[in-house]
């Protein structure tokens, strides 16, 4: 897991955690691999862990 720590700052334009959807403000985490928003390290770790099990899902419904 690479993540990009973002203290004291929230991004320019109205932006959402993309695991939980609470709005960020203060400070945030980005993925260093596709900069996607979350609200803290809780819900980075959880997206990264079932991101694979979501792709598995998806393809064996296809």
């Amino acid at each position: 897991m690479r993540f990009i720590l973002v203290n004291g700052r929230t991004p320019f334009r109205k932006t959402f955690c993309l695991w939980c959807c609470e709005e960020i403000s203060g400070g945030y985490l980005r993925d260093a691999k596709t900069l996607l928003p979350y609200c803290g390290y809780e819900c980075y770790a959880l997206h990264h862990e079932a991101a694979p099990l979501i792709e598995r899902r998806a393809q064996a419904a296809s």
